[in-house]
């Protein structure tokens, strides 16, 4: 059984920052792509950033410059680092991760129970 667990989330002032993390546990073989997306009430998911197993990274242009993704591949852990935060960065952050667990030979795509991040004064 493979488990995606963020933690991290909580409420900010705008400008203030945050720091997501997300720990992938069980019986992990391999973990390829990880990545964060991001969800609003009456909105559909959005992709915020993602890292490959190599360390390449990429971003939606809404957070460039603001948001830094970085993983410890020792630990199966995954970070989003959300720096000078504004209000429409509120969302229920998601952590994705393509695993491929022991005993399978191809990858799965898992997902984490979400955490709340609200930028309010």
């Amino acid at each position: 059984q493979v488990q995606l667990v963020e933690s991290g989330g909580g409420l900010v002032q705008p400008g203030g920052s945050l720091r997501l993390s997300c720990a992938a546990s069980g019986n992990i073989f391999s973990i390829n792509t990880m990545g964060w997306y991001r969800q609003t009430p009456g909105k559909q998911r959005e992709w915020v950033a993602f890292i490959t197993s190599s360390g390449s990274t990429n971003y939606t242009d809404a957070v460039k410059g603001r948001f830094t993704i970085s993983r410890d591949n020792a630990k199966n852990t995954v970070y989003l680092q959300m720096n000078s935060l504004k209000s429409e960065d509120t969302a229920v952050y998601y952590c994705n991760g393509a695993i491929k667990p022991m005993d399978y030979i191809v990858f799965y795509n898992y997902w984490g129970q979400g955490t709340q991040v609200t930028v309010s004064s």
